[in-house]
């Protein structure tokens, strides 16, 4: 049995990667730089976790998979060159994990994983490999003997070109990532033909701008005219989105906001390829949502807490129009937003862009940023965003977050925006 060894398993991403490979016969080890919630499960499934990073995790193994936040002088990464074994990145290891099967890749600055997880409830019987957590299945892989695979396909590092897709999803080519292609945006445009140009069945979101200057065959969606009557209700604290597509009918999702539309769309059109109509219809009721993307981590009468991994100003914006859509329907009279920055180089580049996705907010609450391994950068947040409160940590205590100044925050709709480590905090978990 050869033996694999992941640098880096805890991020989402590749240890999706770790569980398929696992699944398909591979003996599997991994390590990390501190013990996480994602560490900690791998363990419980019998994945061999080292932690922190050490030379000798690599002895005996056959093969060396790491992650983009690996860097070169990592002693595991090192040490396994010296000993002449194979070292992939997680880029360069998938044509080796997906060479067997009819992959169903998306990909898109936004929406990718919530438009993955739909059809992954459409195509039931495909595997999945996602950077998200599947709340139907409670993971972020799904291994089925079938030659179909629905994958979630990362621009940031222009991995989605070795995806080999036979389907190819594109939500949107918004400009994000651009420091891996040079800053320039023709390249990242370029990587998104590729992509769509391997494929043999394409579905493309038109009204977005390059998309819509594709010149080969697509199923091209336009929302503003293919999507009508878009309905949000809540019932039981639990949000719903219904709405008509094309001359398909209605249908009914969970999850709140118009952008939870046009992501289900865009899977419904592509499940049209592979399966009819009412099948589509019955199998969308039972998604049940992603973590992080409009999570619920508590309702009542007086309180809502939702956590949203939303770190870019369009995505916040549009979580943003449908908590405000929440908190009528819920009878929340203030909202409250909590964020967390995540890279210092995504909040320099749309600086301006993200003091206006938070307008209509009650009250805005801002920690740290979280760096993800970029170096300091001093910018004066209170001179953009005057008004907000800016406290160093923030901390569940029963249903409540209480902040390190002692302020408390209990009331009405209160929701979380970040990629880095405010999930944890809203979620209780230290670790």
């Amino acid at each position: 049995m050869q033996k694999i060894h992941f640098i880096g398993i805890g991020g989402i991403g590749i240890s999706a990667l770790a569980r398929f490979l696992k699944e398909k016969g591979y003996e599997i080890s991994g390590s990390d730089l501190k013990e996480s919630k994602i560490t900690k499960e791998l363990e419980k499934e019998g994945v061999n976790i080292a932690i922190p990073h050490h030379q000798d995790n690599v002895l005996n193994k056959d093969l060396v998979i790491y992650s983009a936040a690996i860097k070169e002088e990592n002693p595991e990464f090192k040490y396994a060159k010296e000993l002449g074994i194979k070292c992939l990145s997680r880029k360069e290891a998938l044509p080796l994990i997906l060479q067997d099967k009819r992959v169903f890749a998306v990909a898109g600055a936004h929406g990718k994983s919530t438009t993955s997880s739909i059809l992954a409830s459409l195509i039931n019987d495909s595997s999945v490999i996602i950077g998200a957590i599947l709340k139907e299945f409670g993971s972020n892989m799904i291994y089925k003997e079938s030659e179909d695979l629905i994958f979630e396909a990362d621009e940031s590092d222009s991995s989605f070109l070795n995806s080999n897709p036979y389907l190819a999803i594109v939500t949107n080519a918004e400009a994000e990532h651009l420091d891996h292609y040079g800053n320039e945006l023709s390249k990242l445009h370029n990587a998104y033909t590729q992509f769509l140009d391997i494929a043999k069945i394409r579905v493309i979101n038109a009204e977005d701008d390059f998309l819509d200057d594709y010149k080969n065959e697509a199923t091209r969606f336009y929302p503003s005219k293919d999507i009508k009557n878009c309905i949000m209700k809540v019932e039981n604290f639990k949000p719903f989105t219904s709405f008509e597509l094309k001359d398909l009918g209605k249908f009914s999702v969970f999850g709140m906001g118009y952008h939870l539309a046009i992501d289900a769309s865009l899977a419904i059109l592509a499940a049209l390829n592979f399966i009819d109509v009412e099948t589509i219809k019955t199998r969308l009721k039972n998604y049940q949502g992603i973590k992080k993307r409009f999570d619920i981590l508590h309702a009542d009468e007086s309180l809502a807490l939702i956590d949203d991994y939303g770190h870019h100003p369009t995505e916040i914006k549009a979580t943003l129009k449908a908590a405000k859509e929440y908190a009528k329907l819920g009878g929340y009279t203030k909202i409250t937003a909590i964020f967390e920055p995540h890279r210092y180089t995504r909040l320099l580049a749309n600086l301006q862009d993200f003091v206006h996705a938070f307008d209509g907010v009650d009250e805005l609450v801002i920690l740290p940023v979280y760096a993800a391994g970029e170096e300091k950068v001093e910018i004066d947040l209170k001179k953009y965003f005057p008004k907000a409160l800016f406290v160093e940590d923030i901390k569940r205590e029963g249903k409540f977050l209480v902040s390190d100044k002692g302020r408390v925050f209990d009331k009405g709709l209160i929701i979380g925006f970040g990629a880095g480590d405010i999930s944890n905090k809203l979620r209780k978990f230290n670790g």
